[in-house]
């Protein structure tokens, strides 16, 4: 297969890439090298080439005006040349599109095999990719990286460039095969405000990070970029790295440090904000976000307190990581919004505990990874409290920098290009009809849980795919308390078989799986009729005050979500919601979730809807779980299986005569449930003996 990954802004070129050389050089950047290298590697891609604009500006590197840069087997750079040898700020693009348009168009027509798919980097490249399709039939996956819905909320204004800005957004989405986000709240939130949103079309691969760089030449490289500026360079550092842009809200930090005496008194605060020759160098933007930085340390009389070096390299980058975590400091992004944050995960590689803005991408960088805190970017005080609290806390740094470390590991771009190239194989391939819900085959129906319960054991998983098939009487559905978007990518994941339908969202939500794409079941009765009275239930937890709401994305229709602490507090809710009459339930699991549903709704309701639909038997369905969430559907189950890795909050299930406790972990339990459920062996192996059950 040959992707082409296409982007028309910054100084695209192999490394050493002078990051923040312009204000379109950022992590973009750095997304399409690390994807690129990974999917060169791949054994399912043939050609890996990223085509960007061809320029002529020496300053900005001379390699920039070659046609073709190989960057290694399998990975080169194509530079279209559109007529126009300038380089070109965003603002400056849109008049050379249609020549550039002309020129790929005539460039891919000459080729002897035009490339399989397009991956597009901003709207600007989608809407080029949109006429390739339709002039050569080359479809396109758009990934934003940066959206102008929540530029426009972040700045509490309107203009006409950004209106436009949205609406080519609006059409990028329209057009893409496939939209691919990199965190929850992009993928979940985001991207779901535009009108032309499906939530099929949505996908989230997370990306890479190269490995840590860690050794002491780059330690000493960082050491004599920053010494000239401190007068006790031992303090600990409170470290950011962003291009000079307003977003980046780099000049809140300056004065939550320098507001701070504590802060003054204890650390060092250290920005690298760009590449400059001098303060009043580069693009506008770039030179008054500098210029206000500046006048902020002067305001608050930081000098041998601060390091501003004018320029820095990848290596300078990885040294000053490394440097602030072993000086016991701190990583800070105070975006005020951020689709991502690359940095957070890597100061996270590093050991470096982060403070994060509270909007966009890093609220759920933060909660998966539990390597730093959240701040709102707009309130100086919260931002500099945090700092603090991990500069005092050393058992909180500790716990943060070690969880950093050790849950960063797994984001890696050869993950990241497994994930991608499935996607892109389901794209190119020629679509299925859709799946059809009823008929005499289809006599039997598996509903399960997805993680630990099917996740954990590839060896499981491929005996379940050899079950599901060999038995062409059974359908399957997933029943799961993540979202559908992180559903679908765990299902990708784990290479699972594929469901007929999906239970999302601890069954408030039920998508069916059709030739053209999901089909959310808006007759899913229970709720289409269900008196629901989601603000009363957040009003009755924020009057108790003692449990923490999930993030924005957890909150659906149907069901408010939250973190526990005490199983205690579980038993509060459920009284609190039955004294005031509340139509909820409340389910609890995994010691730290808790979700509140219309007391129609759950995963048994859903299990059952499906079963409807599909004219299928209760006597003739199965349902497979392992924690708190699965409980209702194990317990209304004719046939239920709780594999043997089951949480302790569901043990006394076992004791059910509808229950089956497999002896396996995972998939392998299921298929040990469902072989003693039919009374076949045939798809287990001899060893394992028939559990009666209790």
């Amino acid at each position: 297969m040959h992707i082409v990954s296409l982007a028309l802004g910054g100084c695209l070129r192999g490394e050493p890439v002078a990051y923040g050389i312009t204000e379109d050089t950022g992590g973009h950047i750095a997304y399409i090298l690390g994807e690129m290298r990974a999917l060169a590697a791949h054994p399912g891609i043939s050609c890996a080439e990223i085509i960007t604009r061809r320029f002529d500006a020496p300053e900005l590197g001379a390699v920039h005006n070659e046609r073709r840069e190989v960057l290694g087997d399998n990975l080169m750079i194509t530079r279209i040349d559109s007529g126009d040898r300038r380089y070109l700020a965003k603002e400056a693009l849109a008049s050379d599109r249609a020549a550039f348009i002309r020129a790929l168009v005539a460039d891919l027509r000459q080729r002897e095999r035009l490339p399989d798919l397009i991956h597009a980097h901003f709207a600007d490249a989608a809407d080029v990719a949109a006429h390739v399709q339709r002039e050569l039939g080359i479809p396109y996956v758009y990934t934003a990286h940066s959206l102008g819905l929540d530029k426009r909320d972040a700045s509490g204004c309107a203009c006409p460039e950004l209106d436009d800005r949205i609406a080519e957004e609006d059409r990028a989405i329209a057009g893409a095969a496939a939209i691919v986000g990199s965190s929850r709240d992009e993928c979940e939130r985001q991207l779901l405000g535009y009108r032309s949103a499906r939530v099929d079309q949505i996908h989230r691969i997370v990306p890479g990070t190269a490995p840590p760089s860690s050794n002491e030449r780059l330690r000493e490289r960082a050491s004599a970029l920053i010494e000239p500026f401190l007068r006790d360079p031992s303090k600990p550092i409170v470290l950011a790295i962003a291009r000079a842009v307003r977003k980046k809200n780099l000049s809140a930090l300056v004065d939550a440090f320098g507001g701070s005496a504590n802060l003054r008194e204890r650390a060092n605060l250290v920005i690298l904000a760009g590449q400059r020759d001098a303060s009043d160098a580069g693009e506008a933007e770039q030179v008054a976000v500098v210029s206000d930085i500046l006048a902020r340390i002067d305001r608050h009389d930081l000098y041998g307190s601060v390091a501003y070096p004018k320029t820095h390299d990848g290596e300078d980058v990885a040294g000053l990581y490394d440097l602030a975590a072993r000086s016991g400091g701190v990583f800070v992004n105070p975006a005020l919004f951020e689709p991502y944050g690359l940095t957070v995960v890597e100061a996270a590689s590093y050991g470096l505990p982060v403070v994060a803005t509270a909007i966009g991408g890093p609220i759920d960088t933060v909660n998966e990874l539990q390597h730093g805190l959240i701040a709102d970017p707009r309130d100086t005080g919260a931002i500099a409290g945090a700092i603090e609290a991990l500069l005092s806390d050393r058992a909180l740094w500790q716990r943060c920098s070690a969880n950093g470390k050790t849950r960063s590991a797994c984001r890696d771009w050869a993950s990241y290009a497994e994930h991608f190239v499935k996607l892109a194989q389901q794209i190119t391939k020629t679509r299925l009809p859709a799946i059809a819900r009823t008929g005499p085959a289809v006599t039997s129906l598996l509903v399960s849980d997805i993680d630990y319960t099917l996740t954990g054991c590839a060896d499981g998983v491929e005996r379940l795919r050899r079950f599901l098939a060999r038995r062409g009487n059974f359908a399957f559905a997933v029943a799961t308390g993540r979202s559908i978007v992180e559903a679908r990518r765990i299902h990708r994941k784990w290479n699972l078989p594929e469901p007929v339908a999906w239970i999302t969202s601890v069954g408030s939500e039920i998508y069916w799986t059709t030739g053209d794409g999901l089909l959310r079941d808006r007759s899913f009765p229970v709720l289409a009729h269900a008196r629901w009275e989601a603000g009363s239930i957040e009003t009755l937890i924020a009057r108790q005050g003692a449990m923490t709401p999930q993030p924005a994305y957890e909150q659906r229709e149907f069901k408010r979500s939250y973190f526990y602490t005490d199983p205690a507090q579980v038993e509060q809710v459920r009284t609190a919601i039955s004294e005031k009459g509340l139509p909820a339930r409340v389910i609890a699991s995994h010691d730290r979730f808790l979700d509140i549903l219309p007391t129609s709704a759950g995963k048994a309701a859903a299990m059952d809807h499906v079963a409807g639909v599909l004219r299928i038997d209760k006597s003739r369905v199965f349902a497979a779980g392992d924690s708190g969430n699965d409980e209702d559907m194990l317990t209304a189950c004719a046939n239920a299986i709780m594999v043997a890795n089951h949480r302790p909050e569901i043990a006394a299930l076992s004791k059910r005569k509808n229950v089956y406790l497999a002896r396996h972990r995972h998939a392998a339990g299921v298929v040990e449930g469902l072989t003693a459920h039919t009374g076949s062996i045939a798809d287990y192996p001899r060893d394992t003996q028939k559990r009666k059950r209790a």
